[in-house]
């Protein structure tokens, strides 16, 4: 038996077998064609009503099962699209490849990238209900967004009037514990720079330094956790070799996406042959304090140096001192806490991209914030950072907080439910992380909406993986409260 057949056949089937064959499909975020055609392709072999929109939303209906026709419309909602992350060692190819998965314990991973349980448990779960022919339920109808992990696309696309619904059930947390009422806005931050470059020459060692085997996760649910920065890393050593010796950069090559906390660098740069002494003692001490400060959190942190090929051009001294200072105050992680729910980041910011080569310099940031203006305030704080290097910034997307609503039908109904089923209350909040219900909203105002789902850890990492025992504590309640979803004249 295959590993796929033996995820397969877990409980419940019917959820596990459509996410066993969902991730066989690539899906990275922006390249949705096949994924799109994947869930068409599955509703019209149902027989069901499969529509899509013009940006590639997928509606699939499904009417209620018999005694249920009075109950209110429910709307299942999950995006499509995963995180694309490897460990630098893993050789796979998102574009063709299909997830390769294993089972741990009482655990779902993958062998070395994202799994895409973010949000693919979400998916199977609507895809399972779809096709179930024995499962209670009111009218129905899976609504498969595009692009939320990178652009929120979907969500800012969709048109009044193509959902139905009265209730929205998002499938999309990461506690099985939590019923999410409300979560952050977010802004991307573009930061784009040009400085000239000098020659290099003899006198120069050319160093490639590794940073490396950081834990990694979700930039707005693990931000709170003080995880290590590649990023913000790897320009400290920089600071600090700056303080000792002078030197050039030549070439930046650290994180990638904008909702993962960075888990690596690559930095080449040319020391002066003569300070080299200097260059070992700066780096025998930053990795000795670094190690000590996340040996909790990034206990696999390795900073490896060596030396390369001299490369014939890089940035002045100048320049180079200039974008180290300029990063140096980018702010990152925790902004703000709220003062309103306790636990709650407010405010944050995770410095995801920093890339320096050829002329050209280039750093992009996530915000996010459950206060618009607090949002624009940290904004404004990069902005003024990255005028050090003269950089022209953007703020090329940009996406409202969901307000909660503590008081909804829908939430106190599964509130009880939770208490009644799991002899506990639920932790009813509001999250550090962008969720699609807020955009959603906009356009649906009278929409009750809740998110929920299974225990999935290091989400956005390499190190993702899903809960068993939680996905069917998950999956029990889920339809349960498709069970008690109140009539229309409710």
């Amino acid at each position: 038996m295959t590993m796929a057949n033996n995820i397969a056949a877990l409980e419940p089937q019917i959820m596990w077998k459509n996410f066993v064959d969902l991730n066989a499909v690539p899906r990275p975020s922006k390249k949705e064609e096949r994924v799109i055609k994947f869930i068409q392709d599955f509703g019209l072999k149902l027989g069901l009503p499969t529509k899509t929109d013009a940006c590639g939303n997928v509606l699939i209906s499904k009417p209620a099962t018999p005694g249920m026709e009075d109950r209110k419309r429910v709307t299942l909602q999950s995006h499509l699209d995963m995180v694309h992350q490897k460990n630098n060692d893993t050789v796979f190819d998102f574009d063709q490849e299909g997830i390769k998965m294993h089972i741990d314990g009482d655990w779902v991973k993958a062998d070395g990238t994202t799994l895409g349980s973010d949000n693919g448990i979400g998916v199977a779960s609507i895809m399972g209900l779809l096709e179930s022919t024995d499962i209670p339920h009111p009218a129905i109808e899976g609504f498969f967004t595009i692009d939320e992990e990178t652009g929120m696309t979907g969500a800012f696309e969709l048109k009044a009037g193509f959902l139905e619904g009265d209730i929205l059930l998002n499938l999309d947390t990461e506690d099985d514990n939590e019923l999410t009422i409300g979560c952050a806005g977010g802004a991307n931050v573009s930061g784009e720079a040009f400085y000239d470059e000098v020659e290099m020459n003899q006198n120069f060692e050319t160093i490639h330094l590794t940073l490396k085997g950081l834990s990694g996760g979700h930039s707005g649910m693990d931000i709170i956790k003080g995880l290590g920065n590649a990023n913000k890393l790897m320009n400290r050593f920089m600071h600090e070799l700056m303080a000792n010796t002078e030197f050039s950069i030549i070439e930046i090559n650290g994180g990638g996406l904008r909702n993962a906390i960075p888990r690596e660098s690559n930095a080449i740069i040319g020391v002066a042959k003569k300070d080299l002494n200097l260059f070992v003692s700066v780096k025998d001490k930053f990795v000795a304090e670094v190690i000590a400060e996340y040996k909790d959190t990034d206990p696999n942190l390795i900073f490896e140096t060596k030396a390369v090929e001299l490369r014939s051009k890089g940035a002045s001294i100048e320049s180079s001192k200039r974008f180290i200072t300029a990063i140096y105050a980018v702010p990152n992680g925790i902004y703000r806490m709220s003062s309103t729910i306790e636990g709650l980041v407010q405010t944050s910011n995770n410095l995801s991209q920093v890339q320096m080569r050829r002329g050209k310099a280039e750093v992009l940031c996530l915000c996010r914030s459950s206060v618009d203006s607090e949002k624009w305030d940290e904004v404004n704080t990069i902005k003024a950072a990255l005028s050090i290097i003269d950089a022209k910034v953007n703020t090329d997307v940009n996406y409202p907080g969901w307000t909660p609503e503590p008081s909804s039908a829908i939430v106190a109904m599964m509130s009880d439910l939770y208490e009644e089923m799991f002899n506990k209350k639920a932790h009813v909040m509001a999250c550090h992380a962008g969720l699609e219900c807020g955009i959603i909203g906009t356009n649906y105002p009278n929409l009750d909406m809740v998110s929920f789902g299974p225990n999935i850890r290091g989400a956005h990492s390499p190190d993702e993986k899903v809960q068993i025992s939680s996905v069917q504590k998950y999956w029990s309640f889920l339809l349960e409260t498709l069970k008690r979803i109140p009539s229309k004249e409710s």
